[in-house]
């Protein structure tokens, strides 16, 4: 005699997953999720950095050229402006909008650019580098960068990728 159970009347048994083992999966993964995402997004904001870092390079750039035919570095009002009109011809933010860029303190022996992250983009939560300088004195290059809610540039050069 065949002493196997008698056939279910919803079917077969199928394997498949029980609630417990798919809630176990949902927390594994939001675990993992958790822990890699600000870590991912911490690596986007310093990849968009670079785009600061090329903006404050054409700046130096130009000012370069400004100087060899003029007297004195050029001052923000001249940022904008086109070359054929008196100006460096560059854009006051960055290609993808990410950083304003601006010029400050320019003499005839240096001048100083920053490049500020907008508000309202994912750069403005780069609490360490929300402000990427570089300043021109005497010769000399220096890197900086200045925290959120702060006034003062360090010297150290912690957002700069060397």
């Amino acid at each position: 005699m065949d002493r196997s159970p008698p056939p279910s009347p919803l079917g077969p048994a199928k394997g498949g997953f029980t609630l417990i083992e798919l809630m176990i999966i949902v927390a594994v993964i939001g675990i993992l999720a958790a822990v890699a995402l600000p870590s991912f997004l911490d690596s986007v904001r310093k990849g968009r950095r670079a785009e600061a870092m090329a903006a404050l390079t054409q700046v130096q750039q130009a000012q370069e050229r400004w100087r060899a035919n003029n007297g004195s570095y050029a001052d923000n009002d001249k940022l904008t402006v086109a070359p054929a009109d008196g100006g460096l011809g560059l854009s006051d933010t960055t290609s993808s909008g990410y950083y304003g860029v601006a010029i400050s303190e320019a003499t005839t022996s240096g001048y100083t650019v920053t490049a500020t992250a907008k508000s309202g983009t994912s750069q403005a939560s780069d609490s360490k580098c929300q402000k990427l300088v570089m300043r021109l004195a005497g010769g000399n290059i220096f890197y900086e960068s200045v925290d959120a809610g702060s006034t003062d540039s360090t010297a150290n050069g912690r957002c700069w990728v060397r």
